[in-house]
């Protein structure tokens, strides 16, 4: 979940310094997360994270209140990044747990063991090594179905006078999920608005609606190579396809029951 963005394209603005209210709570130990082992989507997501500010919490292992920070910066090479700690205490040194928000539809989690020893000349600045796995997990509002590898099932939008037609993988009531190759993300960011996009879901079901990006996540293919996943929340339908989608949704989620 990597915002791709041209050198041209505009880019929101970073987030302010965390505040109380964006502390998080750890992922539950009865969810469902799935793992990120693979360095370079840890490295891509963690760059997204300082690229927009999100606050990371952390619960230090000796503290029994959560402290707030930011990633400050990603190498680029290797697998280093920088904490920005806020509040002006310094991190325990010991094993600590880290929760950001991915977007709007899922939670990263991940645990460090350092001693958390600040740069010179910056107290607030920490360096840190990558975690070797990170937990994901998705917090969508309404189940997805997964759309069939041969079928018509595709986004068409019109974005700054250029035509963009992406896969369709996933739909649900209230969003879709799509793939794009790292060329066509280079257009796209998180937060923005894609307008009138028709979704064609099958062969015979085509409905318009605005879409909102939420989430982008580079990938690898074993038979397309690099691929950006592009989560998408439906920002404004007409009723009558909003009706049209929860029939089929209803209707799919009933046959893939039987």
């Amino acid at each position: 979940m990597t915002e791709v963005l041209t050198e041209n394209a505009p880019r929101p603005p970073r987030k302010g310094s965390p505040r109380p209210s964006d502390v998080l709570d750890r992922i539950a130990a009865t969810a469902s997360p799935h793992e990120m082992r693979d360095p370079f989507d840890i490295g891509e997501t963690f760059t997204s994270l300082a690229e927009s500010g999100e606050a990371l919490t952390i619960y230090p292992g000796t503290l029994g209140e959560p402290m707030l920070a930011r990633i400050e910066f990603v190498h680029p090479e290797e697998p280093h990044f920088t904490l920005d700690i806020a509040g002006g205490l310094p991190l325990p040194a010991g094993r600590a747990t880290f929760v950001a928000a991915l977007g709007g539809n899922a939670k990263l989690q991940f645990e460090l063991e350092g001693d958390w020893i600040p740069t010179p000349g910056a107290s607030n600045l920490v360096p840190a090594v990558f975690p070797e796995m990170c937990l994901v997990l998705n917090r969508r509002a309404a189940p997805r179905l997964e759309t069939p590898v041969n079928g018509s099932y595709a986004a068409t939008f019109t974005l700054m006078n250029k035509q963009f037609e992406l896969p369709l993988c996933d739909y649900s009531v209230g969003g879709v999920g799509l793939r794009a190759t790292p060329d066509q993300a280079a257009e796209l960011y998180l937060g923005r608005k894609l307008k009138s996009v028709r979704l064609q879901l099958g062969p015979a079901l085509a409905i318009v609606a605005d879409l909102e990006i939420r989430l982008l996540r580079p990938f690898r293919s074993f038979l397309l190579g690099e691929q950006v996943q592009v989560g998408c929340s439906i920002s404004n339908i007409e009723m009558q396809m909003q009706q049209t989608l929860q029939r089929l949704v209803t209707s799919n989620r009933g046959r893939s029951a039987a």
